[in-house]
């Protein structure tokens, strides 16, 4: 199984980009994993909100297949413990799919043909948190839980 990472616009800050990193190559270790940027929109302080959400949102499903297991974080979505999205993550690779893809939409969220498009949708806290930290805690995340399923000392309860 692969595991995809599709988030929108770079992220402008040289710290997250370090600590991304770290956890990507840590993750690595245990899963194909993929990590994609989708370039920030163009003239986007003219867009409205809906708009730039409809524009991201299409490029996002541009980049995915109908096989694909989609999931979006959202801050509606499903909250687990880290233990349980470890056992989540051994349930998908269980299931027999190649590619499972979490999503991270742009700064207001995604467009409903995105909704409709995903699989599941999680949410790492009820807080709000910028799109740029979404993607740092969603590689350590699934890092911890391989490490979870793996029974390493990473984890503590």
């Amino acid at each position: 199984m692969t595991i995809r990472l599709l988030v929108v616009g770079k992220t402008d800050s040289a710290e997250l980009s370090t600590l991304f990193g770290k956890y990507e190559n840590r993750l690595r270790r245990y899963v194909r994993f993929e990590f994609e940027i989708l370039p920030d929109l163009k003239n986007r302080k003219v867009l409205t909100k809906e708009d730039q959400k409809e524009k991201e949102g299409q490029l996002l499903l541009n980049q995915i297949k109908p096989s694909d297991f989609v999931v979006a974080f959202d801050e509606k979505g499903k909250q687990f413990s880290s233990k349980e999205f470890s056992n989540y993550l051994q349930k998908r690779m269980n299931s027999g799919i190649k590619n499972l893809i979490f999503v991270v939409g742009g700064p207001y969220g995604f467009s409903q043909p995105m909704y409709d498009r995903c699989n599941a949708t999680l949410s790492l806290s009820k807080m709000t948190f910028s799109h740029q930290m979404v993607r740092l805690f969603a590689v350590e995340q699934l890092y911890r839980a391989f490490t979870i399923l793996r029974n390493e000392p990473y984890h503590h309860e």
